[in-house]
């Protein structure tokens, strides 16, 4: 079942080679903003494909290290759009906006929340200040994890087939977590790679799960540096990829005692940080 939301119709002509131009309605994945707040205040928005917008709230807050416990969120409530000047009541929900709601003592680094330091792969901070910036608030993981080989090879698949979004549309990233023997925690589909790790990682939040000793991470496309760094924040000692790294992604794995592995495809595989098993 899909979510809800996440498609919407559409209606289009298709050219296939020769043959006559179609008429026909397909599903497109449904791609909206959605404003972060905390408190009231906007921190955020990210454009993202409705759908466990809490998660990806949650998720969100614990990669910029704004909460880190449940405990630390009272609640999160859609916040109400203001009625026309005629209109009495408080207006409806505005899905398109969520109020993250901290416990009593939560402090908020607002500062550094509106500085964006290593935010995404185009902001020109180099590979080594980024890794400062990060290791500064995240520090390297404990244990490290070597996971076996035929472990890995069994993913892909498991993760394509909860890609039901995808199958309607062909337009979604999708990730998910495994434990060490290949059992599939949660899987999350959206328009953007990093939301649909937020949404996963901020599961793991509300089940009381952070932070995540003995998983795998598994990204439908290529690993950045910021995918690593929302690995590294919620604990994850492997991340696997189905296509390419990049290189500030492959340093920050070495950095942070992480296993790194890409071009996951069955068998073949290659590993940048960390060792394998069998």
């Amino acid at each position: 079942m899909l979510p809800a939301k996440s498609t919407r119709p559409v209606a289009l002509t298709r050219f296939d080679g020769a043959m006559a131009p179609e008429a026909r309605d397909e599903a497109l994945a449904v791609e909206e903003p959605l404003e972060i707040r905390v408190g009231g205040r906007a921190v955020a928005v990210v454009m993202r494909t409705p759908g466990h917008d809490r998660e990806l709230a949650a998720g969100f807050l614990v990669t910029e290290g704004v909460v880190r416990r449940r405990d630390e969120v009272v609640d999160m409530v859609y916040c109400r759009m203001r009625p026309a000047a005629h209109e009495a009541g408080d207006g409806t929900p505005n899905e398109n906006a969520l109020d993250v709601l901290l416990a009593p003592g939560a402090a908020v680094d607002w500062a550094r929340l509106t500085r964006h330091v290593f935010t995404s792969s185009s902001c020109g901070v180099c590979s080594k200040a980024s890794i400062e910036a990060v290791r500064a608030q995240f520090p390297p993981l404990a244990g490290a994890l070597a996971p076996r080989r035929e472990i890995l090879a069994q993913l892909p698949d498991r993760l394509r087939a909860a890609q039901a979004v995808f199958d309607a549309t062909g337009g979604l990233h999708a990730c998910a977590l495994f434990d060490a023997a290949g059992a599939m925690r949660v899987a999350r589909e959206d328009v953007g790679r990093h939301n649909a790790l937020d949404k996963a990682i901020g599961h793991a939040f509300f089940a009381d799960a952070l932070p995540l000793p003995g998983h795998i991470l598994l990204v439908s496309g290529r690993v950045s540096f910021e995918i690593v760094q929302k690995a590294l924040a919620a604990g994850v000692p492997c991340v696997a990829a189905i296509s390419a790294p990049t290189s500030a992604a492959v340093e920050l794995a070495q950095e942070s005692g992480m296993t790194l592995v890409a071009f996951l495809r069955g068998a073949r595989m290659n590993v940048y940080a960390g060792t394998l098993a069998g």
